[in-house]
Formats: structure tokens, C-alpha cells, sequence
């Protein structure tokens, strides 16, 4: 039977999914354990995330993986993706990050359990308890996985909750071709610090500026519960940062956020794509990324990442066709 030592490996569940003529019918599952519990276990499919019942577990078992990206690249990522969602009050453990932004997203505000902590694991979880309460905030740990797994077992032990599984996926530059580059796209007034880009066919321009305007802000506050002073850094601190707009009869209708970060500025980081409801369905969230997708190859990335939930459906379809695949995956624990 499986451990929490299998967490964040592939394995192969055999369920029990029916009864006929008093026999038990038998599906496969394959996929990356995300979570195991004494009543369920969550697996990452290629069709989406799968819940099963321990009681319908029939047999389940460890599997060779497919092509995994080594410790040190997942290391390397997640480094770039701390560099692009920078968290104004930080600390260190060891290797480990610790990090605070008045509570606005998981991200900024838990730690980063990679390298050593230059202590026992234990010990290094308690430090981490008395960094939060001394920000007073409740403790939280990202554990990306396999390489966490060992922080999420000990977690386990102490009873830390979990949020959703969170999948980091990245894909090669340039994207595909599809949505009109900013090549295309009518020169812009340098003071204002905006770079148009432009979906010829459609006739929407996507405006990339330096800093974002209160419009933009607004969407962000009205995603993620409010923008307190902590929010402005985490969104701005970051050297190279373009804030994607797109008006319709001048309304801001579709936002994005890229930034390139990582050693050799190696990686566009995708952040905040959204489009407010009466235009979704035209293809938008398509023209902001590869308005940013352009500009990060113009700064000399040569990949793009993004985070995003495992259960956003919608989302992680759109990415797909864009050649996104998942990387690896993290939970973001929490203390009791």
C-alpha cells in the first residue's frame, strides 16, 4: 500500500468502481500522488485531478516515472519564481526562504523549503512556526514535489493542513504562432512606457507598460481579495515586469503580467492572466500571452512558466494548446 513517502511520485491505482453479478469491476488510474489521507488519495492525471476513496482502493503501487526534470532544475524554477513574485519582508533558513507580504497570496507568503536548512527537519519546521508568529501570520510551506516530499511527510506528522495542488508548467519561446506579435503592432509614445501589440485579424491591441495603471490594479485587487502596500511590491519589485492591458470602448477587459527572471534571465514568468467575464469566449487571454510571450523574447528568455490550479480546468486547457506541460507540481501546507 502506499506511504507518504509516495507523495509526489507516479503511481497506478487499481479501483473499484462497480459490482456486477456479484464481482467487483476494476478501473486504472495513473498519475502523480498529490495527496494521500486515511480516507482518500489525490492523483494528477493526464485528465485532471482524480479523488479515490481509500475504501475503493483495491491495489495501488509505485511506478517508474516518466521524464522528470532533475532536483536542480526544479530548484532553478522555483528560484526564478520567487525572483518574479518577490515578497517585501523575507528571511532566510538555511537555504530555505522564508517569506511575508501581509498575508495577499500563498505565494509571498509561505516558505520555500529547498537546499538545506542547516538544521534537523524538525527543528527547521519549528523555526519556520516562530518566523510566522513573529510576522504575526499563520505558518504556511510550499513543498514542490518529489523534492519536497520529506517537509510534506513531516507535515503530515503535524498535522498541517494542504491546499489544492498547484501545477508549475512551463513551455519553450516562442509560442507557437497564432496571435499577431508586437511586431505587428503600431509604434507607442516611449514616455508612457507602453508597447502595443497588436492581434491584426481582431483589431484588439494588447498594451504592455512598465508599472500598471489603477485599472489594472482593481482587477488584480478584485482576483486576489484586495491590494494592501505588501501586494504593490510583490507586483512591481521586479527589474524586468511588463503589465499587459487590453481596452474595449475604453474599458480595461483583459490583464496579464510577465516578468523575466532566473539565471541567464532565462525564464518568462506569466502571472494574473484575466478577462472579466462579458469578454470572455474572443480569445484574449490568447492575445495577452503572447503579447507577453514577444516581449520576453526580446529580454532573451528562452522558456516561460506559470502556476496554476489543478482543478482551474478552463485554464489549464487554454494553456495546453499554447504547449504548456506541468513541470512539477507544489502544495502550499498550512499550520494548524
Amino acid at each position: 500500500m502506499l506511504r507518504q513517502q509516495d507523495v509526489g511520485h507516479r503511481i497506478v491505482v487499481r479501483r473499484i468502481v462497480g459490482i456486477r453479478e456479484g464481482r467487483p469491476l476494476f478501473s486504472d488510474a495513473l498519475g502523480e500522488l498529490v495527496e494521500l489521507s486515511e480516507t482518500h488519495l489525490t492523483l494528477a492525471t493526464a485528465h485532471g485531478p482524480l479523488r479515490v476513496p481509500v475504501t475503493q482502493v483495491h491495489r495501488a503501487k509505485r511506478v517508474p516515472p516518466t521524464r522528470r526534470p532533475t532536483a536542480a532544475a526544479v530548484v532553478a524554477l522555483e528560484r526564478a519564481a520567487d525572483e518574479a513574485w518577490p515578497a517585501p519582508t523575507r528571511g532566510r533558513l538555511g537555504d530555505w526562504l522564508l517569506r511575508s507580504a501581509e498575508g495577499w497570496t500563498g505565494r509571498a507568503n509561505s516558505a520555500l523549503p529547498i537546499g538545506d536548512p542547516d538544521r534537523p527537519l524538525p527543528a527547521a519546521v519549528d523555526a519556520v512556526e516562530r518566523w510566522y508568529a513573529e510576522q504575526g501570520q499563520p505558518a504556511m510551506i510550499n513543498t514542490p514535489l518529489p523534492l519536497a516530499a520529506p517537509v510534506g511527510a513531516e507535515l503530515d506528522d503535524r498535522g498541517w493542513g494542504s491546499r489544492p495542488p498547484t501545477l508549475v508548467q512551463t513551455t519553450p519561446l516562442p509560442l507557437p504562432a497564432g496571435v499577431a506579435s508586437a511586431a505587428d503592432a503600431p509604434a507607442a509614445d516611449p514616455s508612457a512606457g507602453v508597447a502595443p501589440a497588436a492581434d491584426a485579424s481582431a483589431g484588439v491591441a494588447v498594451e504592455l507598460a512598465t508599472a500598471p495603471s489603477e485599472e489594472w490594479l482593481a482587477v488584480a485587487a478584485g482576483r486576489k481579495g484586495g491590494l494592501p502596500d505588501a501586494a504593490r511590491h510583490v507586483l512591481t519589485a521586479v527589474e524586468q515586469v511588463r503589465f499587459a492591458h487590453v481596452y474595449a470602448d475604453g474599458t480595461l477587459v483583459a490583464t496579464g503580467r510577465g516578468t523575466v527572471t532566473g539565471d541567464d534571465r532565462r525564464w518568462l514568468g506569466l502571472s494574473l492572466i484575466e478577462v472579466l467575464p462579458a469578454a470572455r469566449r474572443q480569445g484574449l487571454a490568447r492575445r495577452v500571452i503572447h503579447a507577453l510571450a514577444d516581449w520576453g523574447v526580446s529580454c532573451g528568455a528562452s522558456h516561460a512558466f506559470l502556476q496554476v490550479e489543478q482543478r482551474n480546468t478552463a485554464a489549464v486547457t487554454l494553456y495546453r494548446t499554447l504547449g504548456f506541460t506541468t513541470h512539477h507540481t507544489y502544495l502550499t501546507r498550512v499550520a494548524p
